[in-house]
């Protein structure tokens, strides 16, 4: 039996099927779910739902709760009827068994940087403890990533460039993590290769955490000389090593600022000097480097960082970049872009066989210089309708004078999970 309660009365043990109200009140990625979880309870109490829908008959129940009009479980001849009217559907628009597969892979998503920022946090802690963190421990986080990846490989990397809720170092992690593995499995490395890649992405800044600070110190490791900061390659490389990690990832954790021309740091290696993985990591780094960086204000275009990269001869081994754009996009998801229309959009899915044709959420109109009813539009099936003209650049952005562009991104892509 349903029920429909106040939030301030969900309990453990509930399962929630429906959570009333605008989809951005609450927390969650999905609608239904067991509550099993202490935090995710006093989220839910916390959130600004109208009211939540329990299922009596696979979770608790309460006792005053109003009950809701009564819904008949569906008959296998219903269930039948109701696959064919959605296959029917998706082929008037193309977009929508895709819309269904990202959200899906969006909530898997979230639960697997929830997990991995704890794995990370508590991999730092140790490190300053003068504890070796085990393979074992992270192992899971970077299997979690990559089976991510490899069932919707859009949908984590999204995720990381849109979410600002997470601390920087961990974010940051779990975001080159994914880019590691998305890079390698476009270049078609082997599942050890691409675990490997994995690992480099998510403990290539752990000796962050091992930066020696004066006594006293009350400040943010940012703080320190630059001199100091670029220790961190040779910390970190110490901390993986105890650790018993495979020779390839130790070296790529250290190689990761080294650049093709040999103005990279710490030994000024040329190219040919550095290892496949330290090359792979010093774009997935930069690039998110550039796209998020830690003071969350001045985060530039996904599609503009690429441009910029692109622009940086010498820097980055240029094969592996064309297959990083490749396995990114040449819009990568949370790219903001005008259109023909002179509408601005941010880009929520890929077409693997349309790279510049994505599926974009119009949300702002430069000609009548306002915000306009939002519309998610996939560009490779719009029979020519409208296209991108371009990445938006900051001065683009400055004439729109948009909001906080964090919580826009956030706001835009769960907008177009719900269809």
């Amino acid at each position: 039996m349903l029920k429909r309660i106040d939030p301030h009365k969900a309990q453990l043990g509930m399962f929630i099927h429906k959570l009333e109200g605008n989809w951005f009140s609450h927390p969650f990625w999905r609608g239904r779910f067991l509550l099993t979880d202490e935090d995710r309870l006093a989220r839910l109490r916390a959130s600004d739902v109208a009211a939540v829908i329990i299922d009596t008959e696979r979770g608790c129940d309460v006792e005053d709760g109003e009950p809701v009009a009564f819904m008949a479980p569906l008959t296998p001849r219903r269930r039948r009827q109701m696959l064919l009217e959605e296959q029917k559907a998706a082929q008037r628009q193309p977009n929508a068994l895709t819309s269904r597969s990202m959200a899906r892979e969006f909530g898997r998503a979230e639960q697997v940087a929830d997990m991995g920022a704890k794995v990370i946090s508590r991999a730092f802690i140790e490190a300053r403890l003068g504890k070796a963190i085990q393979p074992e421990v992270v192992a899971p986080v970077v299997e979690a990533v990559f089976a991510s990846v490899q069932r919707y490989p859009y949908a984590f990397n999204g995720l990381m460039r849109c979410k600002r809720d997470m601390e920087y170092l961990f974010r940051h992690a779990l975001a080159t993590t994914a880019l590691m593995i998305s890079l390698g499995r476009q270049m078609k490395l082997s599942h050890e290769q691409m675990h490997d890649a994995g690992l480099v992405g998510l403990l290539m800044d752990s000796g962050i955490a091992l930066l020696p600070v004066p006594d006293g110190w009350q400040g943010d490791w940012r703080d320190l000389p630059e001199r100091a900061v670029r220790e961190h390659v040779l910390f970190g490389r110490d901390f993986v090593a105890t650790g018993g990690f495979d020779e390839a990832v130790v070296r790529a954790c250290y190689e990761h600022h080294e650049r093709m021309d040999g103005a990279g740091y710490p030994e000024g290696a040329p190219g040919e000097g550095i290892s496949l993985l330290g090359r792979m990591a010093a774009i997935c780094d930069a690039y998110d480097d550039l796209a998020n960086p830690f003071d969350g204000e001045s985060v530039s275009d996904p599609a503009y960082v690429i441009e910029k990269m692109q622009g940086d001869a010498g820097a980055f081994d240029p094969d592996i970049l064309r297959e990083f754009i490749v396995a990114v996009g040449v819009y990568p998801v949370g790219s903001i872009v005008l259109l023909a229309s002179h509408r601005l959009a941010m880009v929520v899915d890929q077409n693997p066989d349309d790279p510049a044709s994505p599926t974009v959420r119009c949300f702002h109109s430069l000609k009548l210089g306002r915000a306009v009813a939002q519309e998610t539009v996939d560009l490779s099936n719009c029979y020519g309708k409208d296209r991108i003209v371009g990445a938006a650049d900051s001065a683009l952005l400055a004439q729109a004078n948009l909001p906080n562009l964090g919580q826009m991104r956030m706001k835009l892509l769960a907008a177009a999970c719900a269809g």
